[in-house]
């Protein structure tokens, strides 16, 4: 893993996105998002939405050992009502834990975790039944794929909301 920029905490704005939420097994939870990468990809253009950036992995609940909810998403200044399958979604406001990493994404989590730990940090999550709830976790994708198509040189800023 290379850290483009150091781990720090930041205090985001709210931020409107659009996106497709799935609960899916871990063991191919890659695959299930880069189908949902290109399915949304496929919606926001037939619906002629104007989107910011390159896309947004959202980790709702996380169960290394089960299902893994997810959502695939991107931001847009002003959501548009979705359907049943794409529907709006917010980013919280608050303070987040955060850095930019490439290439690696399981130790960047890691990382982060041990950064705030190590820094008296809390994140807002909760224990339920499927698994560690977090208010907010997700990876940004900065690099355009049309310009680098190998994930691996990609930037990726990891935001995990603080309690």
């Amino acid at each position: 893993m290379e850290i483009v920029v150091p781990a720090h905490v930041e205090r985001r704005q709210a931020q409107s996105y659009l996106g497709i939420r799935v609960v899916t097994p871990f063991r191919g939870m890659l695959k299930v998002r880069n189908d949902l990468q290109a399915e949304l990809a496929r919606w926001t253009h037939a619906h002629d939405v104007a989107t910011r950036g390159f896309g947004l992995f959202r980790l709702h609940v996380i169960d290394m050992e089960g299902p893994m909810e997810l959502e695939v998403a991107v931001l847009v200044d002003c959501p548009p009502e979705g359907d049943d399958r794409v529907r709006p979604g917010e980013l919280p406001a608050g303070d987040y834990a955060t850095f930019t990493f490439r290439d690696h994404a399981r130790r960047a989590h890691g990382f982060l975790i041990d950064w705030a730990s190590d820094n008296g940090l809390r994140f807002d999550q909760h224990r339920v039944a499927a698994g560690d709830a977090f208010a907010c976790r997700y990876e940004a994708y900065l690099t355009d794929p049309r310009t680098e198509p190998r994930r691996t040189r990609w930037d990726v800023e990891l935001a995990i909301k603080l309690a």
